[in-house]
């Protein structure tokens, strides 16, 4: 039996923002940080009525940061007379960003497959952690709106090593993975005391101590190419906030570089882009996008095909069109290749 004084299990970070984005669509007035904290799954475990929850704000802080990275669109308001004052700032999400446009219809056959589709993600959604949230909603006295369990909330899927990361932090345990970086042929391992795993720009990263250097390194994810293999070798704890570290860090780089694109407004790429960097007027063509890495984002902006132009610096341009001449490239070679009947026949 576990006693009173142990710390409570960490809830996951997907179950954490999944959870906020839910309270937020849940309400048209907006809730306080303090509601927040106190009645949100992966909050609420850790608050303090008594109050010292200065961690707990500061990872709301970076849970903001990583939902609008994730482009939904989150609202601040202020209280009438009270401007600046974060304690009483109400935040949401309105429902209408996630409406489907008027001019889209379905048959009823179509009708029929949606309705059953939501009633599956009802059951799915409104768990009872979800239960308990929205009872405890309730008695603040904020009634929650039935239409949530119609959205799904779109959270990035994790690399697999983020689970052996994970474990390792909590273990204060010394870790080997491969890692490959841009330009490199063949990736290198890399031997790291982990210290934070954060979310920037819709993606996982890694801070830890490299031991190569014994200095502080911020590691990609997605670029870790193999198994993340425990070396036997534990570190001790530090009373330091590594996250907020990570986070400053990643933002000092982004801030230094930005990218500019045009964009064809009313698209996936207008929506998805301008949510992100909090571009509210939907006729707007051209975005100014903070980057890390334009490897990373040259991916992403290919992806939307013709619904984004790049403008700017000149290293992304080549990266974006080198990706899309690729992507030609391949369908002429698919396009070329002979019918399996016809290299049958000779």
């Amino acid at each position: 039996m576990s006693s009173a004084s142990e710390s409570p299990k960490p809830v996951p970070v997907e179950e954490r923002l999944f959870s906020l984005v839910l309270a937020l669509l849940a309400t048209q007035t907006g809730l306080t940080k303090n509601e927040i904290l106190s009645t949100v799954q992966g909050y609420r475990q850790q608050y303090s009525s008594g109050g010292g929850n200065a961690s707990l704000e500061r990872q709301f802080e970076r849970d903001k940061d990583n939902i609008r990275e994730l482009g939904v669109p989150l609202e601040t308001i202020e209280q009438p007379g009270e401007p600046g004052n974060n304690q009483s700032m109400r935040y949401r999400i309105p429902k209408g960003a996630y409406e489907l446009p008027t001019d889209v219809r379905f048959t009823p056959a179509e009708l029929s497959l949606l309705s059953l589709a939501a009633t599956v993600w009802r059951e799915g959604s409104l768990s009872g952690q979800s239960q308990r949230a929205m009872t405890k909603l309730r008695s603040l006295g904020i009634e929650p709106d039935e239409p949530i369990i119609g959205y799904a909330p779109r959270l990035r899927t994790r690399e697999s090593s983020f689970e052996p990361l994970d474990a390792a932090l909590e273990r204060r345990s010394v870790v080997a993975f491969p890692y490959l970086k841009p330009g490199e042929a063949r990736p290198r391992v890399r031997t790291v005391a982990p210290l934070a795993l954060v979310q920037h720009e819709g993606r996982w990263h890694l801070y830890a101590t490299d031991r190569t250097v014994d200095e502080p390194r911020t590691f990609l994810l997605s670029r870790i190419v193999g198994p993340v293999k425990p070396t036997g070798e534990s570190f001790p704890a530090e009373d330091r906030d590594h996250a907020a570290d990570a986070i400053d860090g990643l933002r000092r780089v982004s801030s230094s570089q930005r990218a500019l694109v045009r964009v064809r407004p009313g698209t996936d790429a207008a929506a998805r882009l301008g949510n992100r960097y909090g571009v509210s007027d939907t006729e707007r063509t051209e975005l100014t996008i903070p980057y890390l890495d334009h490897h990373i984002l040259a991916d992403e902006l290919a992806g939307f095909g013709p619904e984004v132009v790049v403008l700017d610096p000149p290293a992304l341009v080549e990266a974006v069109a080198s990706r899309l001449e690729l992507v030609v490239a391949r369908h002429r070679a698919t396009d070329d290749a002979p019918h399996p009947e016809e290299a049958a026949r000779g």
